[in-house]
């Protein structure tokens, strides 16, 4: 039986073109393309295929937040994470949240479809190497460690924001004042504040304007819901 996939990447050229590598291979059928968070979540929830292939930057719910979700809901799920913005720090927030691999977009075509034949028999795809669980596992307490200090200080980077955090954050990227977003969301200015403080904290940066520029760079939120 072939494998079957679910893309979720809100840029129709790319998704299509994707597609395109990925049904070129006899063992593997993409049996759904979708464009936004929300409802990429519900649908592979519903049709739980083999592996899910999710942009991290998406309208309505981003790809970590989808991830984290899919974990909990339907793990038998193997999701592969791609994102525009790369580094060490994103990779091991994208593990964490439960993807078995992950990767820059413009991967080679070679290896996505090698890699989707290794999640499905329940590898990890890392750095380019195939790992198996415990290895993986091995890994994430390897990064932890690494990432959960610099300097001999406790860095609170290595935690992705709350569903809450990103909810705030994505207001405050659009410019409202904490009595605003507090209205939008009906809880209390310092509800906001507190948010705001474990935020910042969270992201090691100094101010509201730091911290929505931080997370619309990686993906983790958007400035609008259109392309």
């Amino acid at each position: 039986m072939a494998t079957s996939v679910i893309l979720v990447d809100d840029h129709p050229l790319f998704r299509q073109g994707l597609r395109r590598v990925i049904e070129a291979e006899e063992d593997i059928n993409v049996i759904l393309e979708v464009a936004d968070g929300e409802e990429a979540l519900r649908l592979i929830k519903q049709l739980s295929p083999d592996v899910a292939i999710i942009d991290i930057n998406l309208p309505s719910m981003n790809g970590l937040q989808i991830t984290r979700n899919l974990k909990r809901a339907t793990p038998k799920v193997a999701v592969i994470v791609l994102t525009a913005f790369h580094d060490d720090e994103q990779l091991f927030h994208a593990i964490r949240a439960g993807a078995v691999a992950y990767f820059p977009k413009d991967v080679t075509p070679r290896r996505l479809v090698e890699t989707i034949r290794q999640v499905v028999q329940g590898n990890y795809v890392i750095d380019d190497e195939v790992l198996n669980k415990p290895e993986a596992a091995s890994w994430l307490l390897q990064q932890f460690d690494h990432i959960a200090y610099v300097d001999g200080e406790p860095n609170q980077m290595f935690s992705p924001l709350s569903p809450r955090e990103m909810e705030i954050l994505q207001h405050i990227a659009k410019g409202q004042s904490n009595k605003e977003v507090a209205y939008e969301l009906g809880i209390s200015r310092q509800t906001v504040k507190n948010h705001m403080t474990s935020i910042l904290r969270k992201l090691a940066v100094n101010d509201r304007t730091q911290a929505a520029l931080y997370a619309v760079k990686r993906g983790w939120i958007r400035l609008h819901n259109n392309n």
